[in-house]
């Protein structure tokens, strides 16, 4: 008991371990415990409570997601500041809310059916490829190449042009890491000034050619812009937005989607059972995706600033005051979720928390989930037989939870 005590005591988000990164479960069940609403260090809370994090989203008004304060020690007066400000995750209304309605068309329910043939053609050809190997990089040849192509079709950007994409995605968002080192910090600041250099060429070409794809929102994006607009101009995108928010297109529909798939098919390793089970009842798909989203959430934190006097609980916080919302945690809270620790792909009601709450849904909620349900359900339909094939790497991050590397073996008979 003395451990777990210190567990939650010691809890600092800024000196993680390995063993953390690893499996942060004990710490969060500790804290969620012993200490729901955790003061750390540097003055700022860790929430593990599911009521908790709700009552934070619920109250956008309070609890501000704009991260201009926030962000400036962090990278002071960099691509990196200028990115993570500019997004459409990091911002209040009225900005969040003008920017989400000119990308709201995108994630209809008709441009989703109009994407469903695509992301199915574009999997069986994946798992033709493992077949024929009898092995597969779970993420990068299946889990990342399904949002890399598919949020590459979305923008317009040519097959043979889309090599950079994953590594600039990967070192934008590890920016967002508690703590960043010298190199994390260089090379996420490159990756925005490339990967802004190489979407002001395709404006550019969009202009003159207009869009190459009916399922292309570059071109309507385009259309919503000002590009002679420095900032904000009106109910239309300055060009920097327009910019911005095509990055954060990609880093959040790759990384939530290649970490749900990745997270998914491994927790179905380690739960044979469930495995077989997923396998001869496909049905069962659509629970089993919010049950996996609920079990290993792709993302694990946000972050929000309180605009005025409010409090959590019975602790008391000042206008100023910063708050980490766990969502890994909330997510087995067992005042929400019974038995959180088990597997249950027919767990209903299943109101996790993986996407957000309030007005910070994620907008792409809905490409995601249809995105692993057929990756994963056709994947464990096609073959009788799916293995580890080696030890499967961590990403090591506490922000973004998932895989850099998962060898597996495959056979169909």
């Amino acid at each position: 008991m003395a451990v777990v005590a210190d567990m939650a005591a010691d809890f600092d988000l800024n000196r993680l371990d390995r063993a953390f990164l690893d499996d942060p479960y004990p710490t969060y069940r500790a804290l969620r415990e012993r200490d729901p609403v955790h003061k750390m260090p540097d003055g700022s809370y860790f929430l593990t409570r599911y009521d908790d994090l709700v009552a934070v989203y619920h109250d956008a008004k309070t609890w501000s997601s704009d991260k201009t304060v926030q962000f400036r020690p962090k990278f002071g007066d960099s691509a990196l500041y200028e990115h993570h400000t500019t997004s459409l995750v990091f911002s209040d209304p009225p900005i969040h809310t003008r920017v989400r309605k000119l990308l709201a068309p995108a994630f209809t329910p008709r441009a989703l059916k109009a994407l469903q043939p695509r992301i199915e053609a574009l999997v069986d050809r994946l798992l033709d490829a493992a077949a024929e190997r009898g092995r597969i990089n779970l993420i990068e040849d299946f889990a990342a190449a399904i949002p890399v192509q598919l949020i590459g079709d979305m923008l317009g950007i040519p097959q043979d042009e889309r090599g950079p994409l994953r590594d600039w995605s990967l070192k934008i968002l590890g920016a967002l890491e508690p703590v960043l080192s010298d190199q994390q910090f260089s090379g996420g600041v490159t990756a925005v000034h490339d990967f802004k250099a190489f979407l002001r060429d395709l404006v550019a070409q969009r202009q003159r050619e207009g869009a190459q794809d009916p399922g292309e929102i570059l071109s309507t994006l385009i259309g919503a812009t000002d590009l002679s607009a420095a900032d904000q101009p009106g109910d239309k995108l300055s060009e920097l937005e327009l910019l911005h928010n095509c990055i954060f297109l990609l880093n959040a529909g790759h990384e939530t989607t290649t970490n749900l798939i990745g997270n998914g098919v491994d927790l179905l390793l380690r739960h044979p059972d469930v495995m077989r089970d997923l396998a001869s009842h496909p049905e069962t798909i659509d629970t089993a995706i919010e049950e996996f989203l609920r079990m290993e959430s792709s993302n694990q934190l946000g972050n929000r600033r309180a605009t005025s006097d409010t409090q959590i609980g019975d602790i008391a916080m000042p206008a100023g005051t910063y708050v980490h919302l766990c969502i890994g945690a909330a997510n087995r809270d067992p005042a929400q979720f019974a038995e959180p620790d088990t597997l249950d792909i027919r767990r209903a009601p299943n109101r996790h928390l993986a996407f957000g709450f309030g007005i910070h849904t994620c907008a792409g909620n809905s490409l995601a989930r249809m995105e692993a349900q057929v990756a994963i359900g056709r994947l464990v339909r096609r073959f009788k037989s799916i293995e580890r094939a080696s030890e499967p790497v961590r990403g090591g991050r506490a922000r973004f939870r998932g895989f850099l590397r998962y060898p597996v073996s495959v056979r169909a008979t």
